[in-house]
């Protein structure tokens, strides 16, 4: 990815003039469906600027590069040198130091958590560890790219309660009984952890 882009900028650097922007644009488009095997469907306003739409493709062109090199977190911060032992081998202070030393190394990699208050350290660092950082990601060094990862849930029942328990405001509770009247709607509590205003943002 990275290789690309200086590509692109060397490219660039020598067509400057504004009636090579269109084939330019063209190229872009069409290495962007080579990379989907031509599944791309992107629509670009017809009277938007050339230079944005260029700078547009150029970033559909990065996605689909990206995608073509997913691997698992997991593996890229062992990479670059980060150890990370298994829940099991840490104490509770370890667990502590390790933990935000996971969340930092996962910044660098454009990886942002949100939503951890219901969580312990342990518990944290363990669904990290067994979980998020195992599924492949395509993980972009470009400062436009991020992943904010919601660790209130977004699936099964467990997931919903924890969202309506811990994070859900009053009006959001409300609307959620109106619409899923079946669902349990479990006691409001409060957040047992105090961690998610110190975390890194990705904005």
């Amino acid at each position: 990815m990275t290789s690309e882009k200086h590509d692109n900028g060397e490219e660039n650097a020598g067509s400057r003039e504004p009636g090579d922007v269109d084939a330019r644009i063209e190229k872009l488009k069409a290495k962007a469906s080579m990379l989907s095997d031509g599944q791309m469907r992107s629509y670009v306003a017809p009277d938007i600027a050339p230079d944005v739409a260029e700078q547009f493709w150029k970033r559909v062109v990065a996605a689909e590069e990206a995608h073509e090199n997913e691997e698992p977190p997991f593996d890229v911060l062992v990479r670059s040198g980060l150890t990370l032992p298994s829940p099991e081998e840490l104490d509770d202070a370890q667990v502590t130091v390790k933990l935000w030393e996971v969340i930092r190394e996962m910044a660098s990699l454009r990886m942002f958590l949100s939503f951890t208050d219901h969580l312990s350290d342990r518990e944290l660092y363990a669904h990290l560890w067994s979980d998020t950082l195992r599924v492949p990601a395509a993980l972009g060094p470009d400062s436009a790219w991020a992943w904010q990862i919601d660790l209130s849930g977004c699936g099964g029942d467990e997931d919903h309660e924890t969202f309506l328990k811990y994070y859900a405001d009053d009006a959001e509770r409300r609307s959620w009984a109106q619409e899923w009247p079946e669902d349990r709607m479990p006691d409001a509590a409060p957040l047992p952890f105090d961690r998610d205003r110190h975390l890194p943002a990705a904005w």
